[in-house]
């Protein structure tokens, strides 16, 4: 009796196996991402931009400095002059806990370069302390306890030594809204407006 089934060892399957579609469900993400990976890496063509000279006033001290000019005024301060009480928080000027004081008006030090400044005046939370006597601000925020983890704080008190220079607040409300920039996450906001119109009704 002839068997009429079909033979199927002697004709491979056109049907992929369960292990071919795992494996191919493994690599072939990996394939797609590898033309970015590549692109990402640096060209061996690559070349680093030429240093500039930079000449910065910081805290009363001069400096001439020779910079690649995307150095920001925040990694200046902190990997070249070692100025480390400037924070780099959220590195993208939102947080404000990298303010600085540039020709006496506050600024994000994370968002700008360096070169920009040449010969400007830089004032960080270091230099305010004067004589061996903290800053007015400095001391407020001392007495009112206005910080708890303490990284957001030399932040805060530069830009609110640039506030009231500014002269414009008048109110608390006032304090509110124009340190509004600067972000506390531990929620010392009541303690910090206290410390600020302290100083500013006493100025």
């Amino acid at each position: 009796m002839t068997d009429n089934r079909t033979d199927t060892t002697s004709r491979p399957s056109t049907h992929p196996t369960r292990r071919e579609i795992v494996a191919r469900g493994v690599l072939v993400p990996i394939a797609a991402g590898l033309p970015s990976a590549v692109a990402a890496q640096p060209s061996a063509n690559a070349t680093t931009p030429e240093a500039v000279s930079v000449s910065l006033t910081v805290n009363g001290t001069g400096y001439a400095l020779m910079l690649d000019p995307r150095t920001t005024l925040l990694d200046l301060l902190r990997e070249h002059l070692d100025l480390t009480g400037t924070k780099k928080g959220c590195d993208q000027g939102q947080c404000g806990a990298c303010t600085v004081l540039i020709d006496g008006r506050r600024a994000n030090s994370c968002l700008t370069f360096a070169v920009m400044y040449d010969g400007a005046q830089i004032t960080t939370v270091e230099g305010l302390a004067a004589s061996g006597a903290l800053h007015p601000l400095q001391q407020a925020f001392i007495d009112h306890d206005a910080f708890q983890c303490g990284y957001c704080t030399p932040g805060q008190i530069c830009s609110a030594v640039g506030l009231l220079a500014e002269g414009r607040a008048k109110t608390a409300n006032d304090i509110r809204e124009l340190m509004s920039g600067n972000i506390c996450r531990c929620g010392a906001y009541t303690n910090i407006v206290a410390a600020i119109q302290q100083v500013m009704e006493r100025s």
